[in-house]
């Protein structure tokens, strides 16, 4: 038999597998199974310009069967996967039909974490992360006034818009002290509180839900812990996703909230990689980081595809991440966690750069509105250049010339 690679998973870093694995010069069959019955698709734009409708579904699809046919990818739609079994190196598939494999990669994406409220299985309580998810939230904003949203992270703010362009009156329960806390500063989070306000969106900080209260089987209002009761017809729970990782951790790969993986995507399993939502890297450090984002998906795709071909291509550059809300562009480089000083860099009233440093070190750069400095940022970092703090605060300054 011809070597088999077997790719569970055909989201964008599945699907990335199978493509650079043909880059790679891998010649035998190439298998990629999708738990959804769609074509792999683009996942970002559900939360923002698709549920907003700007933009068609055919706009969402990756890649067209001709395409994949031309590089001799076997796309298998509406597949579930029971078990890995790997001492004969097979995969037992729901169906009762098994596939064996020389390489095996696991994409297997993340679910939406659905916390245990009281009333949470109401229909009209929501979460996003697919796109039957968000048809269903949208065929909801249809006739939906009112919008509870929970969670004031990135999908949450996303629907919050577009629940807010489609003329839905909307609230936005947040637990913690303010907007996108694990991922920004407190100035993007200020920002960000200001630009929803202005669109009519009511905050609330400090809140936890305590109940979701139905009429007739279907939500009706959401009631917090302080006792506030908030009419809706809608509510999109926007608290976080979990790694599916159970596969993995049921044939014996070792997984710590998420598959444990190397910068090149090997996991604890010899000819087993995994890319995509579903790992967590490992630092060479000792550290355990997670990465959600399109250029993780890609690059750690790629990254397993050479480790399954025997070659070493490292995941390492900066990572990087973008939000979508109303007419802002929200970009981020690098991580600013740890940061000793912040300067910004201003370009007008929704236009503006944050650069963190620690230490003197380039760590981070947080752009709104300011694109052209978000690949700058990219650059500086991938490249390991700080720019001199004052030459960043000056708006007349060209950073450009840092990279020359």
């Amino acid at each position: 038999m011809s070597e088999r690679m077997v790719i569970i998973g055909a989201g964008q870093a599945g699907l990335q597998v199978a493509e650079s694995l043909r880059a790679e010069g891998f010649a035998g069959e190439v298998v990629l199974l999708g738990h959804e019955k769609v074509p792999p698709y683009q996942r970002p734009p559900l939360s923002k310009a698709w549920l907003a409708g700007e933009t068609a579904d055919d706009r969402l699809i990756f890649r067209g069967p001709e395409f994949l046919a031309s590089k001799r990818i076997d796309l298998r739609l509406g597949v579930d996967v029971a078990a890995i079994d790997i001492a004969e190196r097979r995969v037992a598939l729901v169906d009762g039909s098994a596939l064996s494999w020389s390489g095996l990669a696991l994409a297997t994406g993340a679910r939406a974490r659905r916390p245990e409220l009281p009333g949470g299985e109401f229909a009209g309580v929501c979460v996003l992360r697919d796109l039957d998810d968000a048809r269903e939230i949208s065929r909801r904003l249809d006739s939906a006034q009112n919008v509870v949203v929970i969670g004031g992270g990135f999908i949450g703010l996303e629907v919050a818009a577009a629940a807010r362009k489609r003329g839905c009156a909307v609230t936005l329960i947040e637990a913690m002290d303010r907007l996108m806390a694990r991922a920004v500063t407190p100035k993007i989070s200020g920002f960000f509180a200001n630009l929803h306000r202005a669109h009519g969106v009511d905050l609330l900080f400090g809140e936890q839900v305590a109940t979701i209260v139905g009429r007739d089987g279907a939500v009706a209002g959401v009631t917090t812990a302080s006792g506030r009761t908030f009419a809706a017809d809608l509510v999109v729970l926007g608290v976080g996703a979990i790694p599916n990782d159970q596969l993995a951790a049921a044939a014996g790969v070792q997984t710590s909230r998420g598959i444990v993986v190397d910068a090149c995507g090997r996991t604890s399993h010899e000819k087993i990689v995994a890319a995509g939502d579903c790992t967590v890297l490992r630092r060479a450090d000792g550290r355990m980081q997670r990465f959600e984002s399109v250029q993780y998906a890609v690059e750690s795709a790629k990254a397993a595809a050479a480790a399954l071909m025997g070659r070493e291509k490292p995941f390492a550059a900066a990572p990087w991440f973008w939000s979508d809300q109303y007419d802002v562009k929200l970009q981020m480089a690098g991580l600013s966690e740890g940061f000793d000083c912040c300067v910004e860099r201003p370009s007008g009233a929704n236009a503006f750069s944050l650069f963190y440093y620690s230490a003197g070190a380039l760590i981070a750069v947080d752009s709104v509105n300011r694109p052209g400095e978000h690949l700058l940022a990219r650059k500086l970092l991938d490249a390991g250049l700080s720019p001199d703090p004052a030459l960043v605060a000056d708006p007349a300054c060209d950073l450009r010339l840092v990279l020359r």
